[in-house]
């Protein structure tokens, strides 16, 4: 039997571009998404996108009541730069027993204060996205930078050393902590994802590679 992903009922708290776009693509995914703004104009652009729409207050406990968030699988919040507004609506959602919590914070120090509160996830947007690029211009081959434990690079590699050797001779999970997730063949175009420890490599295979930053950096393929 094929597992397939639960459909989630997703709250967004705030509808400018950001909460509109997550709105949007969330939508696109299949979820059901519910949308709250105090603006006419955000909600109306919003009706034709999001499933269910709702010109409101969240800053009011009572609105989020009535619309029943607290029984959503997740609640982001993405209100601008009111900081204040922001924490009331976190704190209304937590006194009602909201499931999850997400904020888009409007600075490093509403992120510390939203950390505090215990919010499932914060993101900084300018910030996390300024980080990313950082060090995919630093590193090239840089497929994804995931913030676990200090961070933990998704990284392409191009075989040219290990040209005629296997997974199982390279021992990259034994000696530097790595983990090879796929290999496309040199002139290929697709991946093949898990690959056999015994399959050996070609010069222009490329791999993707997991693990911690200061690992991955130490290889030279």
């Amino acid at each position: 039997m094929v597992n397939v992903a639960k459909k989630l009922e997703i709250g967004i708290v705030g509808l400018g571009k950001f909460g509109l776009q997550l709105g949007r693509t969330l939508t696109g995914m299949g979820h059901t998404v519910v949308g709250l703004d105090t603006g006419e104009a955000r909600v109306r652009l919003a009706q034709d996108v999001l499933a269910q729409v709702y010109q409101a207050n969240a800053a009011d406990i009572a609105v989020l009541q009535q619309l029943r968030f607290q029984d959503l699988d997740i609640v982001f919040v993405s209100v601008g730069d009111s900081m204040e507004t922001s924490l009331l609506v976190v704190l209304n959602l937590q006194e009602m027993g909201a499931r999850k919590i997400g904020v888009k914070a409007a600075s490093i120090e509403h992120r510390k204060v939203l950390t505090r509160l215990g919010v499932d996830l914060v993101i900084l947007p300018e910030h996390d996205v300024a980080t990313h690029v950082a060090h995919r211009l630093a590193n090239p081959g840089m497929l994804d930078l995931l913030p676990l434990g200090g961070g933990v690079l998704v990284q392409e590699l191009m075989v040219d050393k290990w040209a005629g050797r296997t997974l199982l001779d390279l021992k990259l999970v034994n000696d530097y902590g790595v983990m090879v997730v796929a290999v496309k063949p040199a002139g290929g175009k697709e991946y093949r994802f898990v690959p056999q420890a015994h399959e050996t490599l070609e010069r222009g295979d490329a791999l993707v590679v997991i693990g911690k930053q200061e690992d991955v950096l130490r290889l030279v393929p």
